[in-house]
């Protein structure tokens, strides 16, 4: 017997009402109050058994429980799960993208203030901007710069006042605060002095910078509390990874979406940038090759970040990177990252394709 038909506009008005998309839900039941009296294009349904995809048009088959079958969009994304009970939505991974994306956009404006931020420091305070072992935006380094006007202010302080500034502000962070703010006076000290008016005006692009990076930072976490109660209504096993959490999870899964549009753990891959170029002429090949340019940068972001997380939180991961960050003597991490987030690519697309959870290595 013949599965039963169901008319796409009752699929797209169950999308506009469980989504609550109030404009595609008018124009569902208003037609001609769209744009020249049009609704808006029906996605292309597509339904797929056995290897074989037979387009629908304008209607999709619903599956028959027992079936194997999955139907799915123009993009290979899943509508209707098999045995027809489920409806997989491609809007929620839209609406996450949608999400994790903007997070990327102001990740990367908050980069660039705090590369500003460090400029301004240069000026204001050349010791601390040179010192290694003082963060140059860190929460201490910025309290420290708002509280002391000048340089001098700063390389005359009290040391017991400037001690307990540094602990209060560092939050118990510095194992020896004593010693820090004996390191943050000497290299205040050492510092060039600026003319009053440079050193005003210094301070005031500061202030601005810093409002800046609080106020990116508020958006930050707002995003990430959007993303976390988004990605609450699509399964995953990601999360069982140790480090991983839920915001990169997230931005990896928002990228690749259903993942059986991918073939192998490679082709994932390519798509997110992860490989490399092969410099080789004749018998000789390159001991140093880059990646490749092109490849979905949102998806490379989040599974760098994602790798830097778990080789802190996983022993496997964390001996793998430490193995190739010895390997050589140049770009040591950064070529040590890359390589862990390839490691992970296999690992997300196992977990994936295979909906199982992470079990860690013994040890």
């Amino acid at each position: 017997m013949e599965a039963e038909r169901v008319d796409a506009g009752v699929v797209l008005k169950v999308l506009a009402e469980s989504h609550g998309d109030d404009k595609l839900l008018f124009l569902l039941e208003h037609p001609a109050q769209g744009e020249h009296g049009v609704l808006p294009p029906v996605p292309a349904l597509h339904f797929q058994q056995g290897g074989v995809a037979q387009q629908v048009d304008g209607r999709f088959k619903q599956v028959d429980a027992g079936c194997s079958g999955v139907l799915r969009d123009g993009k290979g994304i899943p509508l209707v799960a098999a045995g027809g009970l489920a409806l997989e939505v491609p809007y929620r991974y839209k609406a996450l993208q949608t999400l994790t994306r903007a997070r990327f956009d102001v990740i990367q404006n908050l980069t660039r203030e705090k590369q500003r931020f460090a400029n301004y420091l240069f000026l204001k305070c050349s010791g601390m901007a040179q010192d290694k072992d003082i963060q140059n935006t860190s929460a201490t380094t910025i309290a420290l710069m708002e509280h002391f006007e000048t340089v001098d202010d700063l390389a005359n302080a009290d040391l017991e006042e400037l001690t307990a500034f540094i602990t209060e502000t560092g939050r118990g962070k510095f194992a020896d605060p004593d010693a820090t703010a004996k390191a943050v006076r000497a290299a205040a000290k050492g510092s060039y002095r600026l003319p009053k008016t440079v050193n005003d005006t210094v301070n005031q692009a500061m202030a601005v910078s810093i409002a800046s990076m609080r106020a990116l930072k508020g958006q930050v976490k707002v995003l990430d509390k959007a993303i976390e109660q988004q990605f609450e209504i699509i399964p995953n096993t990601l999360t069982s990874i140790p480090g991983i959490g839920k915001v990169y999870s997230a931005g990896i899964i928002a990228e690749i979406g259903d993942i059986h549009r991918f073939d192998s753990q490679a082709s994932v891959a390519k798509y997110a940038g992860l490989v490399w170029n092969r410099s080789q002429s004749g018998d000789f090949e390159a001991e140093h090759s880059r990646m490749i340019k092109s490849g979905n940068r949102y998806l490379r972001y989040y599974l760098l970040e994602a790798a830097n997380s778990v080789r802190r939180c996983d022993s496997e991961f964390r001996r793998y990177y430490d193995l190739k960050f010895k390997e050589v003597n140049k770009y040591q991490h950064k070529r040590a990252l890359a390589l862990t987030a390839r490691k992970l690519v296999r690992l997300v697309f196992r977990l994936l394709k295979d909906n199982r959870l992470y079990i860690p290595p013994e040890g």
